[in-house]
């Protein structure tokens, strides 16, 4: 018997019963938590790349591409946070010594960090 159209471009049939359904669902993939980052670029996504939004989330692939994003802007975050932090002379006997203004370079390192994520992973 000859391939139907759907079954020449990959597609599949379940029985169900006494008939042949096609399988049009996506594929099931793994679930994984997404954070912060992973859920800022799924928004990005779907706002500005619905394409690439609806393309991945119909192969099944989205929720390991977020999960990934996710994780690449952590360890960015953390590497950069640290980096900038040892490099301005911010230290644990600067929190000692004086709090506030540790507190006060911690949150300035944070937020150059964050605007350093978004422009080169999240809004990209």
């Amino acid at each position: 018997m000859a391939k139907s159209i759907f079954e020449q471009m990959g597609g599949t049939y379940s029985k169900v019963g006494d008939y042949m359904l096609p399988d049009l669902l996506p594929p099931q993939e793994e679930v994984k938590a997404i954070g912060l980052w992973g859920q800022r670029h799924a928004r990005y996504l779907k706002q500005y790349h619905r394409i690439t939004y609806a393309n991945l989330l119909t192969s099944g692939k989205l929720n390991g591409y977020l999960a990934d994003i996710d994780k690449q802007a952590g360890d960015m975050f953390y590497r950069l946070a640290k980096q900038m932090a040892e490099r301005e002379g911010v230290t644990e006997e600067l929190k000692a010594e004086n709090a506030m203004l540790w507190i006060g370079k911690m949150n300035n390192i944070r937020n150059s960090v964050d605007e350093i994520i978004n422009l080169e992973l999240i809004y990209k």
